[in-house]
């Protein structure tokens, strides 16, 4: 992708920021989509070093707005499609805005890339929590789909979206669907950044929700780098392709592991708000990395311990951003 104009929907969040970083020591020509607001933030933009930022063509916008993201779409090459509303606690209370954003704004990305004359490859990035608790493992992208919170379904209905602009528009997509991600710049909305940073608060015990449920664990710069690899990949046009590690982990044995990494021992504790309704809950997601491989060879470099190391280390110097006491949907 070097020289080549790249545009990143939800390049100011968690996942999006790793993923302009990697294509910009990549030799892509980013421009970096964030969300518009009054006070010109740019999220986790912001974290990125200097001289990286200033290679990015920082851009504001709304991925609900057709007509901007015709205007963002024009001119550029390839596009990677990471904007959403992502919590899912959140989308049990608002469910009509993960509609309007996830499906709807994936529809408006969509129809731009058809009108580009320029595209050579769109990258929709999808998520595990589509294939609900897994029915059998490890988890295939033929494994069902399974709408267990009103966030998985709206993702569902983009995925859908986005493999029906294939097979009827001959669309050069590629749905990458990556497992859990962690690391630096991951607010405490996710389970890792929750447990590390009441660890380094100094917090008498830990405060979760379900402890058994597994998640395939995989480090963010491993996660760019294989939407990167898909993105340069012609064969895996029209399918969808799993980024995940291959191994699981239980919330519990996480939380144990952090506990040793930051050196505090404390008890857990089980809290009510902090739990999905019962049939909502993802029990279990391990992910089937065969096909990524072999369209690609990535595999993961970053090990578990040592990605929850650089991320306690991460969360660590910037705790101030944390507020462990609070749950975070």
């Amino acid at each position: 992708m070097r020289g080549k104009k790249t545009l990143v929907t939800g390049a100011d969040g968690f996942i999006g920021s790793h993923l302009v970083e990697g294509l910009v020591a990549a030799g892509a020509d980013v421009r970096a989509l964030v969300y518009y607001n009054s006070w010109n933030a740019q999220g986790w933009l912001a974290d990125l070093p200097g001289a990286i930022r200033a290679e990015i063509e920082i851009v504001q916008g709304d991925v609900r707005d057709p007509a901007r993201m015709r205007a963002l779409v024009a001119g550029c090459d390839y596009v990677f499609h990471l904007a959403s509303l992502i919590a899912i606690p959140y989308s049990y209370e608002a469910p009509d805005s993960y509609v309007a954003t996830n499906i709807g704004g994936t529809l408006n990305i969509l129809q731009a890339c058809r009108d580009s004359d320029r595209l050579v490859r769109l990258v929709h990035v999808s998520t595990s929590e589509v294939y609900g608790t897994a029915q059998q493992v490890p988890i295939a992208e033929a494994h069902p789909l399974v709408g267990q919170s009103p966030y998985s379904a709206s993702k569902i209905g983009a995925d859908k979206m986005a493999e029906s602009f294939h097979l009827s528009f001959g669309l050069p997509v590629v749905t990458a669907r990556p497992f859990n991600t962690f690391g630096p710049r991951q607010t405490a909305r996710a389970v890792i950044p929750t447990i590390a940073a009441q660890l380094l608060a100094g917090t008498p015990e830990l405060t979760l929700g379900a402890l058994t449920p597994t998640r395939d664990f995989n480090f963010a710069t491993d996660t760019a780098a294989g939407m990167i690899a898909l993105g340069g990949c012609g064969a895996a046009e029209g399918q969808v392709v799993n980024i995940g590690s291959g191994e699981e982990w239980s919330i519990e044995q996480t939380a144990r592991m952090l506990m040793e990494i930051i050196g505090r021992q404390v008890p857990i504790a089980c809290a009510e708000e902090r739990l999905r309704p019962e049939k909502s809950e993802v029990n279990r997601l391990l992910a089937d990395t065969t096909r990524i491989a072999a369209l690609t060879g990535w595999r993961r470099a970053v090990p578990f311990r040592e990605g929850l190391e650089r991320t306690a280390e991460w969360i660590g110097r910037n705790i101030r951003l944390f507020e462990p006491e609070r749950y975070q949907r």
